[in-house]
């Protein structure tokens, strides 16, 4: 009986998820699920490259409605290349993992874009960016904003940023204001629309009640033809395969690199989930330098492939000067590493 009890326990399902190194797709190539260019550029000159710049993936069990049992989690702890995490590490509490996938895909669309910002102002491109109305926080201004709204002046004037927004709101504290924002007719145009605005406290900040995003008008067409991979890991090497693409030669010289890490539009690179998978799904892609996010670090050290350089990387800038000197021979080992 007790053998019995034992074993239907272990078939249980378990609060635990395991992640292992998933796919890699260079941006400069193709994906072949679809035979489409990850990276396809319109209205600019592209030039071809030698370098691969790959980009990386986990594959990730368990959560939600497709929980793991013990044996497997077992399995997984003695596998060097798996890692075992709680749930909630990795799935937010309530939610399923049909909601967490259309969470990914968000994200990565939010990457590509942000990717596409980054790439361009490494570059010297000028391109316009807005502060739009993704959802309401509260139901402040609900009645006279409207979602997709593009946040334009405030009291006469222009909304360069969101931490010029925050000062002009707290500076004109409760006293009526007028905001003027871009909204989009029944043809899809955008028409400027003058709107009465209230702000609440909160903090001790003025707010609007509103939760906004970023919206951008570049000059080229950027196109990823990347399907089935969501998150923003990409961020980082999505924009490094922009810039080898609008720059004569090759980014890397001859180099097989592999990559990680979020992007934000002023080129900052910040720290992911997975990294040791994906060193080793560099490794085994037969990737020689591996960009990290310098905030990864800590998971990093103990964890790295013989025969794979990691660099430290902090923003895109850094990640291009480093790539761009060891195409003409220096070193890697000579670069910053998480050791």
């Amino acid at each position: 009986m007790a053998l019995l009890l034992i074993g239907i326990m272990m078939f249980l399902p378990t609060n635990f998820m395991i992640r292992s190194p998933g796919p890699v797709f260079n941006t400069l190539g193709k994906d072949e699920d679809n035979g489409k260019d990850v990276i396809s550029i319109a209205g600019e000159k592209t030039f071809p490259s030698q370098s691969e710049l790959d980009l990386l993936t986990i594959y990730v069990q368990g959560g939600g409605q497709n929980r793991v049992t013990i044996p497997v989690v077992l399995e997984a702890l003695l596998n060097p290349n798996k890692d075992v995490v709680p749930e909630e590490t990795i799935l937010a509490h309530g939610s399923s993992s049909q909601q967490q996938n259309e969470q990914n895909d968000q994200m990565m669309t939010s990457s590509q874009d942000l990717a596409i910002a980054a790439a361009l102002s490494e570059l010297g491109y000028d391109f316009k960016t807005w502060l739009a109305v993704a959802d309401f926080s509260a139901g402040t201004n609900s009645k006279s904003l409207k979602k997709g709204d593009r946040l334009l002046k405030y009291n006469g004037q222009d909304i360069s940023s969101l931490e010029e927004l925050k000062k002009s709101l707290n500076s004109n504290g409760d006293k009526p204001a007028e905001l003027i924002v871009g909204r989009k007719d029944k043809n899809g145009d955008y028409k400027d629309v003058a709107v009465p605005v209230k702000t609440d406290e909160a903090d001790g900040e003025r707010q609007l009640g509103v939760y906004l995003s970023t919206e951008h008008k570049f000059p080229i067409d950027v196109q990823f033809g990347l399907q089935n991979v969501g998150g923003p890991s990409a961020g980082m090497m999505f924009a490094l395969g922009i810039i080898d693409r609008l720059t004569d030669g090759s980014l890397a010289g001859n180099h097989h690199v592999a990559g990680t890490g979020e992007i934000s539009a002023d080129g900052t690179v910040g720290p992911i989930g997975g990294i040791a998978q994906k060193m080793v799904a560099a490794k085994n892609a037969g990737a020689t330098i591996f960009l990290a996010p310098a905030d990864n670090c800590n998971e990093v050290v103990g964890r790295v492939p013989d025969g794979l350089n990691v660099l430290k990387i902090s923003t895109l800038s850094q990640a291009r000067t480093a790539l761009t000197k060891i195409a003409d021979g220096e070193n890697p080992a000579n670069f910053a590493t998480c050791e």
